[in-house]
């Protein structure tokens, strides 16, 4: 019987996440050339081309496009939630790239987006120049970026130098450094009109921070400023750890105590935790400040690692934390760090938990398309944070367009299917990367798979209810329970078809092969229309 398949098989990863994110990195910003755009800039305020300090990170930590940029800024905002508190006078916001770290960036800045700031202090920290000590503000009369002009108070930068013995105009500081250049994008959005004090600080120094907190805090009074503090958190450890580390140092710096804060960054007592903020020196003074200027209490607006994105790594994660600082009587608030555990077992996926994972699987690549960002697998039902192994399938017109999958139960199913996703339109070696002209015409299915289970013999195998991976000789193969009723074929057709696949002669699987099967549910986009 010659019959000739579809092409419906899905293609394999054993792949860890560490795996996944080399991919990323082969991918992210490829068709985003570095830029930086002097021409056209919005300028918020005069200034002569010398004194623009260029962007230096555009096109790496976020797009260099300034379309594309704004969507990606707006896009996290409208991700994020609104949450019932005072008008904010500090707010801490990670420095990473926008994939990465930009949704909890987007969770501070929107409790903030509401209110009207006429300055904006950034306080950041000196990843690019060893030696520097003191407070560096710069010289510059403005910060670009791919929107434009981001004008220097210089007002309130003079009014620094002049009660601040550690603040200084060290230009070199600022040259490539990307803690604050990143958080412009969000200011230009949200407060086009504000000048900004940037301000590197250099290694944590308690006393110095204090008193340039104190410094800080006096200049500012009577003024309509917030202050930006720009810190990531867990450095390194696995994303399990890294959210560990962070949810004590949150919960810590919620308190709004400085000095239990210095001291809690020394507790590094979790494998290949490096440090638990790089931006402590930032977070005392700004916390100093705050804290001078009225405020009584934090919130914390938002929590991921990087382990917790689709591209990420859980071997090695970053944490990053959204909080904000500000008056009122209630209780400091960490509510969001309280996610109900994972469900012990797998139940049946209810409709409304396959919508939201079919809805997430378009986000993840139209995202990407659109901005080379992505959204964070959150907000979903607790169901969906149970680890499961899943493929991602997309059609165009009922033919294959791409099919990878993740096939270990060891990450949350909402991850699993953000991951496989981008590979199935990215990464999948028999096709061309989707475009987004086409992305319209294209079908997501995802089979969603029970644990492998090893059986004894092919005769244990039932066709259409059975997925099976076959290894032999060190080859290997796999297909969907799907694939074999889709092609029309029996047992010994469907094998000889995964020997083919294996790269392997057909018949293979009558001597020394070794199957695993597994079960999927498997739904797609047109079952809900």
């Amino acid at each position: 019987m010659d019959k000739k398949p579809k092409r419906r098989e899905g293609r394999k990863i054993f792949a860890s996440q560490a795996t996944l994110m080399k991919i990323y990195r082969a991918l992210a910003f490829a068709a985003v050339p570095i830029l930086l755009l002097f021409a056209g800039f919005m300028a918020c305020g005069s200034s002569r081309a010398d004194e623009v300090r260029p962007p230096a990170v555009a096109g790496q930590f976020y797009p260099s496009d300034p379309q594309m940029l704004r969507l990606a800024v707006r896009q996290f905002l409208d991700g994020s939630r609104e949450i019932p508190m005072e008008k904010p006078i500090a707010l801490i916001v990670p420095h990473a790239g926008y994939i990465f770290s930009g949704q909890i960036s987007a969770d501070a800045f929107r409790q903030a987006m509401k209110h009207s700031y006429d300055t904006i202090v950034l306080l950041g920290v000196n990843h690019t120049t060893p030696g520097f000590s003191g407070v560096s503000l710069g010289d510059y009369a403005s910060f670009g970026t791919p929107l434009g002009n981001c004008r220097v108070d210089t007002e309130t930068v003079s009014a620094l130098l002049a009660v601040c013995k550690q603040c200084n105009r060290n230009r070199q500081v600022h040259i490539r450094e990307h803690s604050i250049e990143v958080q412009l994008p969000f200011v230009q959005v949200l407060f086009p009109n504000a000048g900004i004090v940037p301000a590197v600080i250099h290694e944590p120094d308690g006393r110095m921070c204090s008193r340039f907190g104190e410094a800080l805090a006096k200049v500012l009074k009577n003024k309509r400023a917030l202050i930006v503090i720009s810190s990531d958190l867990s450095h390194y450890p696995a994303s399990e750890d890294a959210a560990k580390a962070d949810r004590l140092t949150l919960t810590t710096i919620a308190g709004l105590d400085p000095g239990r804060v210095e001291s809690m960054m020394k507790i590094l007592d979790l494998p290949n935790l490096d440090t638990r903020a790089c931006g402590e020196s930032a977070i005392l003074a700004g916390m100093t400040a705050a804290k001078a200027l009225g405020a009584t209490r934090a919130v914390i607006a938002g929590y991921a690692n990087s382990g917790d994105v689709a591209a990420g790594d859980r071997s090695s994660a970053v944490g990053y934390g959204a909080v904000v600082f500000t008056s009122g009587k209630d209780p400091g608030n960490t509510e969001i760090l309280n996610r109900p555990a994972a469900p012990s077992r797998a139940v049946p996926l209810k409709n409304s938990e396959k919508k939201a994972l079919l809805a997430f699987a378009r986000e993840s690549i139209s995202r990407y398309l659109t901005t080379q960002t992505l959204p964070l697998a959150r907000n979903f039902p607790v169901r969906l944070d149970f680890p499961q192994g899943a493929f991602v399938t997309l059609k165009k017109n009922g033919q294959l367009r791409g099919c990878i999958g993740h096939m270990a139960d060891d990450i949350a199913l909402g991850k699993t299917v953000g991951a496989v996703a981008l590979q199935s339109a990215f990464g999948d070696s028999r096709f061309a990367r989707v475009t987004l002209n086409e992305l319209k015409d294209i079908e997501i299915e995802i089979s969603v798979l029970t644990p492998m289970k090893s059986v004894a013999s092919f005769n244990d195998i039932v066709v259409g209810r059975d997925g099976v991976l076959m290894s032999r000789s060190g080859a290997s193969a796999v297909f969907l329970p799907q694939v074999a009723v889709e092609n029309g074929w029996d047992r010994s057709e469907m094998l000889d078809n995964l020997c083919q696949k294996a790269g392997l002669s057909s018949g293979c699987w009558k001597r020394d092969a070794q199957f695993q099967v597994f079960q999927a549910d498997v739904f797609s986009e047109s079952q809900f229309k």
